[in-house]
């Protein structure tokens, strides 16, 4: 069974779906840790309720995002993870990660990518005033939501919508679209972010 560790900042909504989807046997994955960047997050919560060990940490009491993310990985290493999945973690992964995770590291971004990469991305596709957006899940590299592309879907941007409206679509989609992602990536051998 594949280790894999899930990074969040937030509630959680993907971090349940992952957890959902390996419970009732569609994601053949064992959750070692949760990567919390947030201690007040209620993804913690998530994760206690289902016996999950947890690392919080607080960015700005470390000298550099080098340091925690060393503190980051040794925790990794404590509980042998091979893989690590982003659900909603509002951080940049650095190169301490990068180096030790390469090509083993995905996330899912709300929109279709290359359009409207960072954060808010449900509202800059509102103000852009565009028909659809979507969901993106993506290999990581050191740049704003720019690495290989695994698999996409589109959203359309109804009229009236609102960020509540388009939100609940967008995460309906994530949440049948990233755990069945998961599992393939997980069946298959990765190497440098290419599926072998």
């Amino acid at each position: 069974m594949n280790k894999i560790a899930v990074f969040a900042s937030g509630s959680g909504s993907n971090f349940q779906a992952i957890l959902d989807a390996v419970e009732e046997g569609l994601l053949q994955a064992d959750i070692q840790l949760l990567v919390c960047d947030k201690p007040g997050a209620k993804v913690i919560e998530r994760a206690r309720d289902h016996h999950i060990p947890i690392f919080t940490f607080v960015p700005n009491s470390f000298e550099s995002k080098a340091h925690f993310e060393k503190e980051i990985v040794n925790e990794l290493k404590r509980y042998h993870v091979e893989f690590i999945v982003l659900a909603g973690y509002m951080r940049l992964i650095g190169e301490v990660l990068l180096r030790d995770f390469e090509g083993r590291i995905v996330n899912i971004h709300p929109s279709y990518l290359p359009a409207f990469p960072g954060k808010d991305a449900i509202g800059q596709a509102l103000q852009a005033n565009v028909s659809e957006t979507g969901v993106t899940v993506h290999f990581v590299d050191s740049g704003m939501d720019t690495g290989p592309i695994i698999e996409q879907v589109k959203i359309p941007v109804l009229p009236g919508d609102t960020r509540e409206t388009l939100q609940e679509r967008i995460q309906k989609a994530e949440h049948r679209l990233y755990p069945a992602i998961i599992n393939k990536l997980l069946q298959k051998d990765i190497i440098g972010g290419i599926v072998q």
